[in-house]
């Protein structure tokens, strides 16, 4: 069984001068119900299909399944999922002894950026690069899959902050 620990944060300055790579992704949820996604992931030509299991830590930590599929598997899978699906690019930063991983919204929900960080323990130090805002780890309305059913767009300004 694979945890992942990961801390998210809006994101209030400059990353893309300080990354390495960039890949465009698209994805789309087979299943988002609370606790539990199936999620279809399409970058370039490769294709991955993902199961999360419920949040622990107050959605510090996740169970997590991730497999390759064949770029045609994935298509064939995006046709099944739920109305609503994302558009971002991910930016790889690295910084310190950690790797932050950008994602810039586009379509419905454009204007949101979002960095998330990996870590080995729920309590693991990690120095923290200038261009992160405020922490929204554990806060649902920033989760992947609830993006693709209420788009950041949609959302009235008091919400976005």
């Amino acid at each position: 069984m694979s945890i992942e620990i990961e801390r998210k944060f809006l994101v209030c300055g400059d990353y893309k001068s300080l990354a390495t790579s960039h890949v465009r992704i698209k994805q789309g949820y087979i299943c988002s119900q609370k606790g539990r996604t199936v999620r279809v992931r399409l970058t370039d030509q490769k294709a991955f299909l993902t199961i999360k299991g419920p949040s622990r830590d107050g959605g510090l930590s996740r169970y997590e399944f991730e497999k390759e599929i064949t770029y045609d598997e994935g298509l064939s899978l995006f046709a099944l999922c739920e109305p609503g699906a994302i558009d971002k690019v991910r930016w790889v930063v690295p910084f310190g002894e950690h790797i932050f991983e950008v994602d810039e919204f586009f379509g419905d929900n454009d204007g949101l950026v979002i960095a998330e960080v990996e870590l080995d323990s729920s309590d693991e130090y990690f120095e923290k690069p200038s261009f992160l805002g405020k922490e929204v780890t554990g806060d649902r309305k920033y989760y992947n899959s609830s993006l693709a059913a209420r788009p950041y767009t949609t959302w009235v300004a008091e919400e976005k902050f």
